[in-house]
């Protein structure tokens, strides 16, 4: 076996922020050019999931989700809940925006409060640097993580080859009122709101780098008129069974996706299927 065969598949999460400005759009990063992983990409937020993702004080402070229900819909025996908190402190350490409610009312958290902007940005630095946890941001400020705004679609794992292998698991959730994305300048260089049929227009012309998983999940994102179409789907889809996708190469790093119905006669002359381990969860809005 190789040693390719052997890197490690270390667990991860997956943002896709959408909001209609005025139509349907999703948040993407970019990535450092120089960075050691996806250098110059756009990507979502997202990163590995942290043992201290899957803590059971982290889970106390988490609201309309818990670990039963949550590793039920991923599949899994237990720890399904350190995705959801996983997928919340990405979006909050990469740009800034916190999926959170305060404990007293259930009220969402609004930066516009006296002092609130000042305190977020101040514990987003912190919490991006490792000098607190999310979890002593929320507690004391009085928060409860918004992880039930999170909605499950899609899980891909990353084949062999790649230094760096993930099995990630892909969320859909709605922009919350007031906040605004910014970049981390540290793993992210930009952020910016595009159209999904937009980004895939610029990949296709060579002008926007992505992994294939950006695209597939692009292409779903696509077929939506505006948010609250994409999150009902949503949320119907959340609790169906996976339907495979696949893969077709097309030259050095050309990439086309075929989600479920599609078939070899929907790929580009000349590309070669691949076999893939991803699975989606959400329908096209054609489907619905």
């Amino acid at each position: 076996m190789t040693a390719a065969a052997h890197v490690p598949v270390r667990s991860a999460a997956t943002v896709m922020v959408v909001d209609d400005r005025p139509d349907l759009q999703v948040l993407l990063l970019r990535r450092r050019a120089g960075s050691e992983f996806v250098g110059g990409m756009s990507v979502f937020p997202g990163g590995g999931v942290d043992p201290h993702d899957a803590d059971p004080e982290v889970a106390a402070l988490c609201d309309g989700l818990d670990d039963v229900a949550a590793s039920a819909r991923l599949g899994l025996a237990e720890d399904g809940l350190a995705y959801w908190v996983a997928a919340v402190r990405e979006t909050f350490e990469e740009a800034g925006v916190l999926f959170a409610r305060h404990e007293e009312d259930g009220r969402p958290l609004d930066p516009a409060e006296p002092g609130a902007a000042e305190r977020l940005a101040a514990d987003r630095r912190a919490v991006d640097a490792g000098e607190t946890r999310l979890a002593d941001v929320v507690r004391d400020a009085r928060l409860r993580l918004a992880v039930d705004a999170m909605h499950y679609t899609a899980q891909w794992i990353t084949p062999v080859g790649p230094p760096r292998r993930y099995d990630t698991r892909f969320f859909v959730t709605a922009m919350p009122k007031g906040q605004t994305p910014v970049a981390d300048r540290r793993e992210a260089v930009d952020s910016e709101w595009v159209r999904p049929a937009d980004a895939l227009a610029s990949y296709a012309r060579g002008e926007r780098a992505m992994l294939p998983p950006t695209l597939g999940m692009l292409r779903l994102l696509a077929s939506y008129p505006d948010s609250e179409t994409l999150i009902a789907a949503a949320l119907r889809d959340e609790r169906r069974s996976d339907r495979p996708v696949r893969m077709a190469v097309q030259g050095r790093d050309r990439f086309h996706i075929l989600l479920p119905g599609e078939s070899a006669d929907d790929v580009p002359p000349g590309a070669t299927i691949l076999d893939t381990e991803a699975w989606v969860r959400l329908r096209r809005g054609e489907e619905d």
